[in-house]
């Protein structure tokens, strides 16, 4: 089944002047199509101004179509009868955890959406000890979250997200903000919640080591999908993507480069120990 549907999605922003009128619109997303199944892991690449997180706020209903149709868990986000169930089902984790944690105990931030939904108190309790074991910080439960790292405050906004039992997380640049310990502390935390309660996971970013274990990447340059595939089959086109200013891994870049100096090595390579594998069958 499609947890995620875009078709021809377009969204365009009004232009102002400074009294406030409209002067004219600019178009962030241009006829995008999508397609996510339940369960999957999509990530979504693309300079800054690209339009992945206009993208990103659509599968949550932060923004509604101008034209085309999304749907979440077959429910169109444009009905604004359907925009608590969009919501329950689409969970948003945003760049920076500060703006999305409020308490002032890890528990009681974490009990925070499903207390909003209405579940019984019990069930709250619960939830939140189950969320805070998956990602790994229920000994911290009874902490201030302003005493906590980066990486562990982005656990906590996590585990806030899961404990509203959302079929669906999108991860706006999750990590941008973390060094590269957080960033795999937090990444390895969404994995296991996918393994755990088969999550359908997006994540938005443009750290390319982040998004080698995706089921298929969507590039997106001026508000378009320009490239989608699976990892390898993006990764085998590095000079496709330094066109839309991407980076591509390093181990990704010198196989790259290896191949164009005439080494019978395949295109795509993802990860160092399948480079050096390579490197040896040729010997």
């Amino acid at each position: 089944m499609n947890m995620i549907q875009a078709e021809k999605l377009i969204f365009e922003y009004e232009k102002r002047d400074e009294e406030g009128n409209v002067v004219g619109t600019s178009r962030a997303i241009d006829e995008v199509d999508i397609d996510v199944k339940e369960g999957q892991f999509i990530a979504v690449l693309g300079h800054n101004g690209s339009g992945k997180s206009t993208l990103a706020k659509h599968i949550n209903a932060i923004l509604v179509p101008t034209e085309g149709t999304v749907r979440v868990d077959g429910r169109d986000t444009k009905k604004p009868e359907e925009l608590w169930n969009v919501r329950q089902s689409a969970g948003m984790v945003f760049q920076n955890p500060d703006n999305q944690i409020i308490g002032t105990v890890v528990e009681e931030d974490v009990g925070f959406g499903p207390e909003n939904l209405g579940v019984p108190t019990d069930e709250i309790w619960q939830r939140v000890e189950e969320s805070l074991k998956a990602v790994g910080m229920i000994s911290y439960r009874h902490h201030s979250p302003n005493k906590l790292s980066g990486g562990q405050k982005q656990r906590v906004a996590i585990a806030g997200v899961v404990a509203m039992e959302p079929k669906c997380i999108v991860l706006d640049e999750p990590t941008a903000m973390l060094d590269p310990a957080g960033r795999k502390e937090v990444l390895r935390t969404v994995q296991k919640l996918r393994e755990k309660k088969n999550v359908t996971v997006i994540l938005i970013t443009h750290y390319m080591e982040e998004v080698i274990d995706a089921d298929k990447i969507y590039v997106m340059d001026h508000g378009r999908v320009v490239m989608e595939g699976t990892p390898r089959e993006i990764f085998s086109r590095v000079d496709e993507l330094k066109g839309y200013r991407l980076d591509v891994p390093q181990v990704t870049l010198l196989a790259d480069e290896l191949r164009k100096r005439g080494v019978d090595i395949p295109a795509g390579i993802l990860r160092k120990e399948e480079l050096v594998r390579h490197l040896c069958q040729l010997g």
